[in-house]
């Protein structure tokens, strides 16, 4: 019931402020995490639809409370969620609305496994819109659990943890259900349609992208790919 009330209460949110377009950009260059949950680098635009995203630029002193209703208490203790959401700068944001940046106004732009979680209609509406904001030249580094992997598990009988990790995965509701999975050549054939050239598969923490030390996780089970928009 009460992940129900969050997941309503931050999309009616993401809803109202559907219209919203960051204009001024603190940090050269331009470096936007979407999707990004907890996981961020310092000088990074941080744009998600959690709650999280959402009360970070609440008073502080609600972010104690913030924390009880945030998934977040599972994984983060409460010194470190109020040091992360009060020390970067973090834009609330409902994908289905587009990415809320002007055109060609980013140089670089990150997402983990976020994708993943929209249907495939809404993943390539969310890879145009990272085209449309990217400066000419700007690169997107994208990552996302591999469905060649998840194909591994299976052929070597480890069923469950493959459906578990990939498809069914527990307690997840809402947005935080699998909705798409990608293996290289499904994800790059998209890239490439949509108008991004240089499409390359790279391994974990390593690219053209800044702060992967700090942003690359999960290295097991992903896969890690870059583009560039033509100059």
């Amino acid at each position: 019931m009460k992940r129900s009330l969050v997941d309503w209460f931050t999309q009616f949110a993401g809803w109202w402020k559907r219209h919203q377009k960051l204009t001024h950009f603190p940090y050269q260059p331009v470096k936007v995490n979407l999707g990004c949950g907890l996981t961020v680098a310092p000088q990074w635009i941080n744009v998600d639809g959690s709650l999280n995203a959402l009360i970070a630029t609440w008073p502080h002193w609600l972010h104690h409370y913030a924390y009880r209703f945030s998934g977040a208490n599972q994984f983060y203790s409460l010194d470190d969620y109020i040091a992360i959401v009060q020390n970067n700068l973090f834009i609330h944001h409902d994908f289905r609305y587009g990415i809320p940046l002007p055109d060609s106004s980013a140089d670089y732009l990150y997402s983990s496994h976020f994708l993943e979680h929209l249907d495939k209609r809404a993943g390539r509406n969310l890879l145009q819109e990272c085209l449309r904001v990217l400066k000419p030249g700007g690169f997107m580094r994208i990552a996302v659990p591999d469905l060649e992997h998840a194909w591994r598990m299976y052929q070597a009988g480890d069923k469950e943890r493959m459906l578990h990790d990939y498809f069914f995965i527990d307690g997840a509701t809402g947005f935080s259900q699998h909705r798409y999975l990608y293996d290289y050549e499904m994800l790059a054939g998209i890239l490439a349609e949509i108008g991004f050239h240089h499409i390359v598969r790279v391994e974990f923490q390593s690219g053209t992208v800044p702060d992967l030390e700090l942003l690359d996780n999960r290295a097991e089970y992903t896969l890690f790919v870059e583009a560039q928009k033509p100059a």
